[in-house]
């Protein structure tokens, strides 16, 4: 069991370096062929900070464990909101500016509906994976048209630009590697160890796993925060949400079914729609989420956990 539990964490270690040195690697070859900025944000970057949660879902689908692949998305995306944001404001109050919030929310908002009504079925097909793939080809052509309104001024630039081609192509493919051999190791120590525990994948996809691939989204949203850039910080997160269902529910999804539990149906997916449901109200009253919305945030999340110890103890069910 001990061996269950390394293989998570060394899991967890090459999954979040993996991804950072896939960016700065992909990004740097973006820069060298003269890719406009905002194409390289809306795709390489946050293609690659959801690298992570892309590559456990897909290998977890693949080896039938659709609670983990499942899981990991839905919950990603409650820890973002009410973890992530909730620690970050509680660092320092995340201001934002309404019309791009708006903007990106609205999305965010619609996708969550319709991730929802199409999981409560018990069952993600290839239809489901076209529209969702579809609907992140209009995000981010929509986002370039808006990119020429000042949304995306910030130079995207790889700390190994000036680096040479073998350098570049070397980072690239060990991030790449680091990524995939991440996810392999994560979730079989995960799956071990939801047997051994007689855990279901589901609790240990929405949180252990969940908590795990969020880090790299952790990380710069804090650091956002404390560097008072209000703007990369919200953004981070909506921009994950939205990777999350679109793209990696979406090609997950065509490449093969992903099977979705009863607990998620009934409960974790609507917990996911209500986290989104709070942002609206926090960000429209006055722009801003306080130290005291971003407590609430975290009481909220850390109730969830609670609940969700309660149903991996078989003390909380959903028949």
């Amino acid at each position: 069991m001990l061996s269950s539990f390394i293989c998570l964490l060394v899991g967890l270690v090459l999954l979040i370096y993996g991804a950072e040195y896939t960016v700065r690697g992909s990004v740097a070859i973006a820069n060298k062929i003269k890719i406009p900025t905002v194409i390289v944000g809306l795709t390489i970057v946050a293609l690659g900070t959801s690298a992570p949660e892309f590559v456990v879902s897909l290998k977890a689908a693949l080896n039938n464990a659709g609670g983990i692949a499942m899981g990991n998305v839905v919950g990603s995306n409650i820890a973002n909101i009410l973890l992530i944001l909730g620690v970050s404001s509680v660092v320092f109050p995340i201001k934002c500016r309404r019309r791009i919030f708006l903007r990106d929310y609205r999305f965010l908002l619609l996708i969550t509906v319709i991730f929802t009504l199409f999981s409560i079925s018990g069952k993600l097909v290839l239809w489901h994976g076209i529209v969702l793939v579809c609907l992140l080809i209009s995000f981010i052509y929509y986002s370039y048209l808006n990119s020429g309104k000042g949304d995306f001024g910030a130079e995207v630039l790889s700390p190994i630009a000036s680096k040479g081609w073998n350098v570049v192509i070397a980072t690239t493919v060990l991030g790449l590697a680091g990524v995939i051999l991440g996810a392999d190791i994560l979730v079989k120590g995960a799956v071990d160890i939801a047997r051994y525990f007689q855990i279901s994948e589901e609790t240990i996809g929405l949180t252990i796993i969940a908590v795990g691939t969020s880090l790299p989204e952790l990380a710069t949203t804090l650091m956002a925060a404390i560097r008072k850039q209000n703007g990369v910080a919200l953004g981070n997160v909506l921009g994950s949400n939205i990777w999350n269902i679109v793209c990696i529910m979406g090609f997950t999804s065509i490449v093969t079914d992903v099977e979705v539990s009863r607990q998620i149906v009934v409960y974790d997916l609507w917990i996911m729609l209500l986290a989104a449901l709070l942002l609206y109200p926090v960000i429209m009253t006055r722009a801003t989420i306080s130290r005291v919305e971003g407590s609430f945030f975290l009481i909220l999340y850390t109730a969830y956990i609670i609940t969700q110890v309660l149903i991996s103890r078989n003390i909380w069910t959903f028949g």
